[in-house]
């Protein structure tokens, strides 16, 4: 197998193993008529015992200690990865199914390279602010058609798609700095002082069910840790063009995965909708984009990405 090959199928390995994160995160917090884990306790605990992990990953691998403004990197990605999308995604899931929640947050890669236009000074086309636009209606009007029409949930999904692209972009920054695995090791590591004591705080009074256990181990180990290891590495051997575009299949294999994990139903309209949405942001991330200044994060002779690299994360 040759190297852009392999480096494919890594990205289509870390690409299935987010996409389960939505199922599985529903899975682990239970719908508002029969809870299980708190989003809060999910949070802390996904993040608290991955991060013990990256301890000792960090140690064994010799990674290279942050300095300078690689720690506000560092931290806003902790705040955005680590504390608002897992957060915002398990209070949603509560009052939505997965398939609902894989339509709203598929335009993450949207919302990353508009926080990466933001963030990073750049100017866009007028194309990908149409698409942007386009891609925001869609969400909107999926929501509105559901039923209750926008409610709540699609609100907090909403802030989860905001709060995961702010981190992204600030990941996606120091992953050009240093290896990948290393950026989402530090990420966790930094973050251990208030995710370790809001986890033992937060923990289950009641007994759960075997299931949402089942379900926070598998954000903890796969979501929280190991895609990411898989997810850069295939971005490393195949180049990140070419493998990020396997992305776009990520909100429908979320859709695919809830039919057997949580036993919900495949619509005609939630597949049109997700549908849309892939098509938007895969043209979306073809627009052309100008560099306007160095990013804040670094001095002026760091490289800056382009609002269509830092989508490269997905949890």
């Amino acid at each position: 197998m040759d190297i852009e090959r392999k480096g494919l199928w890594l990205g289509f390995l870390g690409v299935a193993i987010f996409a389960m994160t939505t199922p599985m995160t529903r899975l682990a917090v239970g719908p508002a008529a029969d809870p299980q884990l708190s989003p809060l306790f999910v949070v802390a605990g996904r993040a608290a015992l991955a991060g013990v992990l990256s301890v000792f990953y960090l140690l064994l691998t010799g990674a290279p200690r942050p300095r300078g403004r690689q720690w506000t990197a560092l931290a806003v990605s902790a705040a955005g990865t680590v504390v608002g999308f897992p957060l915002f995604l398990g209070l949603g899931l509560r009052e939505v199914d997965a398939m609902h929640a894989a339509v709203i947050t598929g335009v993450l890669p949207l919302g990353t390279a508009i926080a990466a236009a933001l963030f990073f000074r750049q100017r866009p086309s007028v194309g990908f602010w149409a698409c942007a636009a386009v891609g925001c209606a869609l969400v909107l009007a999926f929501a509105a058609q559901s039923g209750s029409g926008l409610g709540r949930a699609d609100g907090l999904l909403l802030l989860a798609v905001v709060s995961g692209s702010i981190g992204y972009v600030a990941g996606a920054h120091l992953s050009r700095q240093w290896h990948g695995e290393h950026v989402i090791c530090w990420v966790l590591v930094i973050s251990l002082p208030f995710t370790l004591p809001l986890m033992g705080w937060t923990w289950p009074a009641q007994p759960v069910r075997a299931g949402a256990w089942v379900g926070f181990g598998y954000v903890t180990l796969f979501s929280m840790w190991l895609g990411f290891f898989a997810w850069y590495r295939g971005l490393a051997l195949g180049g990140t063009l070419r493998v990020s575009q396997v992305q776009l299949l990520q909100p429908f294999l979320s859709m695919l995965l809830a039919v057997p994990v949580l036993g919900e139903r495949l619509s005609a309209t939630t597949v049109f909708f997700s549908l849309a949405v892939i098509a938007t942001v895969f043209v979306g991330r073809k627009m052309p984009t100008h560099a306007a200044s160095s990013p804040p994060f670094s001095s002026d002779s760091s490289p800056v990405p382009s609002p269509v690299t830092p989508s490269r994360k997905s949890a």
